[in-house]
């Protein structure tokens, strides 16, 4: 969520914190902030797609310095958008900045803009480094909240919202969360993370002894993600509101600190939303009444108990049990083993594509893996398989579709795609949604690859790690438009290669011994990496194909998890793709074709690349 203005506001005067050292404490961390904050870093590349590498570096470096510091860290993510998809609005705006961005940057202006696969890199480095973590049902702040308020810790997030709502161990701004500057404090206590904490007791304090209680309201009135001021403008364009004392920089906070100070008179919201109602036509006030009471009950902490989950892996939900959501789905949901991807196809029958650095004049990356998503679709909202005597128009009626929000050319718009029809064996009555795991292993590793067009026969000289990303290749390659570059390709599989150099050189498997070859190869190839680069130009048709096989991955990953990982899942955060690096290879594989044979000192390496581009292209 996010309450309108009210970061700047509280920046602005600075009074309301209070000096904190972290150290020797639980924390509660809001997942969704933290890994946009660690991805923003200000040297990152945001044209090329991204380093999810060098990313998971920073995730692991910023724990390391928790438990540097005695801090036990405990991650809550955002799941879906909710059973009743309030903040729709919001997160169409959103989705428009975001491809506003995206455009800018393909066309070499600055700007930020998250790359495609960071949430799952984020999630996979949280478990490689034993982090607990759950994934919510939906938007995780009152959920964090609860959790907070139980243990009596402090929240460390960005979201606004945290302002408002009543934590006992106060909140920790990221901003103001000072982890790249530990400090060692005299004495035994050992070292800390300086940092500032919100108090809500000197916010209220500063505006006539405002009561918290009445902080939900203020939120609500003055606009958050769920509700718009265009319902209270009638109020504000009638109500005197005083101005107080401190109208800070430009006055730009006016009406926000106006609405404070006349809060400020009310003993509770009961007594202030009377009082708000009296400037309203008769015929709205019970419609303001209820929204406003609705909207103040999302700052009351959750009564989903996170500690339950921590303690014992069981996740209760009961908004997710009136939306019949399959047990063994929601487990895997708070699990971080399905993403909010498929929550919302499930029960909204609605998803969001995320725009990348692309060609805006071709049709969005994700429309090359749109038959992928519709096997999802299909295994979601358990299609029949048609018989030869259904007519074509019977069979069209009876296919499910999804809502996509998708990029075409530089505006946001919805299209309905249809699920897929899916083999006999996933029709069969004996196996809906929540028996899913219960048909053959085989046969969903047959639907799989089908889907993806490989044969498993083809998959077995490679990596068991590696099988979902090269069958994604062949995937891509078949299904892209404009057709796959040769080039495109080998510079795709030397990165994947000089991801696993990197691998085994830097984190080698302890039962096997290393090859001096590898260590010679490895440093060639940063060697290599350090040279200055004839040509940097951005090209943005090669780009378009990258986005195109991220595109792949992502619903390549998706469809894996919801099958139950027939293949293994790839490790992102192991250098799988890096956006700078393959750009580069592209680049110097057309002038310089020698590059091709980058990890010749390593005949693992060099026939492991081999094996990757003979299995693709055959």
């Amino acid at each position: 969520m996010g309450v309108q203005g009210l970061t700047g506001f509280v920046e602005e005067r600075g009074v309301f914190f209070t000096e904190l050292r972290v150290r020797d404490t639980k924390l509660v961390i809001d997942g969704s902030s933290l890994y946009h904050r660690l991805c923003l870093a200000p040297d990152a590349d945001f044209r090329r797609g991204g380093d999810y590498g060098a990313f998971a570096a920073a995730v692991r470096d910023f724990f390391g310095v928790l438990r540097a510091c005695g801090v036990a860290p405990f991650v809550v993510l955002d799941g879906g958008r909710g059973a009743e998809d309030r903040k729709l609005p919001t997160l169409r705006g959103r989705a428009a900045e975001q491809l506003r961005a995206a455009h800018g940057l393909s066309r070499g202006a600055g700007g930020c803009l998250v790359p495609l696969l960071t949430r799952e890199a984020f999630v996979q480095a949280l478990g490689r480094l034993a982090v607990p973590f759950v994934q919510c049902f939906a938007e995780a702040d009152r959920e964090i909240a609860g959790l907070a308020n139980r243990w009596g810790c402090p929240v460390l997030s960005l979201d606004s919202d945290f302002f408002v709502f009543d934590l006992a161990g106060g909140y920790c701004p990221l901003s103001h969360f000072q982890w790249q500057s530990v400090r060692a404090a005299a004495g035994p206590q050992g070292c800390y993370v300086p940092a500032r904490c919100f108090s809500a007791e000197r916010f209220c304090g500063h505006f006539g002894h405002l009561s918290k209680a009445l902080l939900p309201l203020f939120a609500v009135m003055n606009g958050n993600d769920y509700i718009g001021l265009g319902a209270l403008e009638a109020f504000f364009s009638k109500v005197r509101l005083p101005r107080g004392c401190t109208a800070g920089r430009g006055g730009k906070h006016l009406r926000l600190q106006g609405l404070l100070n006349w809060l400020a008179q009310f003993a509770e919201p009961a007594e202030a939303v009377d009082n708000v109602l009296k400037y309203l036509k008769k015929h709205q006030r019970e419609e303001i009444r209820e929204l406003l009471c609705t909207s103040m009950e999302d700052y009351a902490p959750s009564d989903v108990n996170l500690e339950d989950f921590f303690q014992n892996g069981s996740y209760e939900c009961e908004a997710a049990r009136k939306a019949d959501v399959p047990q063994w789905v929601l487990d895997a949901l708070a699990k971080g083993k399905l993403a909010p991807f498929v929550i919302n196809a499930l029960i909204l029958r609605s998803t969001f594509l995320r725009v990348q650095v692309e060609n805006m004049q071709r049709p969005s990356a994700h429309s090359t893996a749109l038959p992928i998503r519709q096997v999802i679709y299909g295994l979601l909202l358990r299609v029949s398989h048609s018989t030869e005597d259904d007519s074509p128009s019977k069979q069209t009626n009876e296919l499910p579709t999804v809502c996509e929000f998708d990029r075409c050319q530089k505006t946001l718009k919805k299209t309905f795609v249809q699920a897929a029809s899916l083999p006999p064996d996933f029709c069969d009555d004996r196996f809906p949604l929540d028996k899913l795991m219960e048909v053959p292993l085989l046969c969903r590793q047959m639907l799989l690859l089908e889907t993806l067009g490989v044969k498993m026969s083809f998959l077995e000289p490679i990596p068991s790690h590696l099988q979902l990303p090269i069958a994604v290749t062949c995937y891509w390659i078949c299904c892209s438009e404009p057709k796959v570059k040769l080039n495109q390709l080998k510079a795709l599989l030397l990165m994947i290669v000089s991801g696993e150099l990197q691998r085994i050189t830097e984190d080698p498997d302890p039962t096997v011994l290393p090859a001096e070859d590898d260590s010679v190869a490895y440093n060639e190839f940063l060697k290599w990496k350090e040279k200055k680069l004839q040509n940097n130009d951005f090209d943005l048709e090669a780009a378009h194909g990258f986005c195109q096989w991220q595109c792949c991955l992502q619903m390549g990953l998706y469809l894996n998890q919801l099958l139950g990982t027939p293949l293994s899942e790839p490790d992102l955060s192991s250098r799988l793709y890096t956006g700078t690096l393959v750009h580069r290879l592209y680049q110097e594989l057309k002038s310089a074709p020698s590059v091709e044979n980058l990890f010749i000192l390593s005949p693992k390496m060099a026939h492991l690349y081999l094996v990757l581009l003979n299995t693709v292209e055959s």
